[in-house]
């Protein structure tokens, strides 16, 4: 670990962050196609007024902006345990088929039971990560030599192209296209009250528990033998760790559908901040995936207003190049 990250106490780091955070979203609830003030914001968080400002700030903002809070920070979670337990620097839910399976049960869920409520597509979800997991993780480790970062990337896009292409066959067959395109594209636009009390405990969980297992994390990213030695059961921390991931990232998609290298970049970027120590990386990814997401909503809201430019694309234009930098650099510039 470097020594220019032990120069300010993490406690400092986290707390400087968590302002950048705040101050992040008070900009996010003022700026869109109708601006509002920081009184109107301050009177919709507190205040039962109800004017027709604040009733748009509490009503579409309001949920859209916390919507953006938690998937950023679960993206973000899993993306740096993914890192952790495959000691694979470009690991990320999006790349290594949770996304897409999640996708795929949506697909599914809303061609054969139309009627079904937000809590049975979010199940769906979860069996459609896990599903995505186990066949990126067996095609990964069917070869001698068990995992490789390169094979576990190579297996990510192919299952993922090939869930995805059930997706939009599902979508075709079922003449659902539109409803299954328009989740899956990936968005907070819509998000509701109703979502946010069913995703939101699950995130809340999974991060939490991710943190209470970040030291075994921290043993098992740098050395599985020294793990084993220290008297930890790997298997079960996996396992546990997978579940975790399947969890962040299902909820994720159920709310907001693909939302690419989140997962990759914030883990990568809070390393150069914190170190090495998962149990700094995990809630300081949270915090800034949840900064990083309400910006790129806030951006995407503002740039060509009233229209909305895709979340997703502007996550895009900065995570591919990215991406590319940490293959060139072979996961080790940060």
């Amino acid at each position: 670990m470097n020594n220019h990250n032990h120069s300010i106490p993490f406690t400092i780091k986290f707390i400087a962050g968590c302002i950048v955070l705040v101050c992040t979203f008070f900009i996010s609830m003022m700026f869109g196609a109708a601006d509002t003030s920081i009184h109107e914001v301050w009177l919709a968080l507190t205040s039962t007024a109800k004017t027709d400002t604040i009733i748009m700030l509490r009503e579409i903002r309001l949920p859209r902006e916390i919507a953006a809070v938690f998937v950023g920070a679960g993206l973000s979670v899993a993306g740096a345990i993914m890192q952790g337990v495959t000691r694979n620097p470009l690991a990320d839910p999006s790349l290594l088929g949770l996304t897409a399976g999640a996708n795929a049960a949506l697909a599914l869920v809303i061609a054969l039971m139309p009627t079904a409520n937000y809590f049975a597509i979010t199940i769906a979800c979860f069996i459609g990560a896990a599903i995505g997991t186990i066949m990126v993780v067996s095609i990964g480790a069917a070869k001698k030599g068990g995992f490789s970062p390169f094979r576990i990337v190579l297996a990510g896009a192919a299952v993922s192209a090939f869930l995805y292409a059930i997706a939009e066959g599902i979508g075709l067959y079922f003449k659902i296209t539109k409803e299954v395109s328009m989740w899956s594209a990936g968005g907070i636009i819509g998000t509701t009250w109703g979502q946010l009390q069913i995703i939101v405990p699950f995130i809340v969980i999974g991060i939490l528990i991710s943190i209470f297992l970040s030291r075994q994390l921290t043993i098992l990213s740098l050395d599985e033998e020294l793990a084993i030695g220290l008297g930890q059961n790997i298997r079960v921390v996996k396992y546990v760790l997978f579940i975790i991931v399947i969890m962040l990232a299902g909820a994720s998609v159920a709310l907001v559908g693909n939302l690419a290298f989140i997962g990759l970049m914030i883990p990568h970027i809070v390393r150069t901040i914190v170190g090495t120590d998962y149990r700094y990386i995990l809630p300081m990814s949270a915090v800034c995936g949840a900064t990083f997401l309400v910006l790129a909503d806030t951006l995407g809201r503002n740039l060509n207003a009233p229209f909305e430019t895709p979340v997703p694309a502007i996550v895009a234009m900065m995570g591919l190049p990215f991406f590319l930098f940490i293959v060139r650099k072979g996961g080790k510039a940060f």
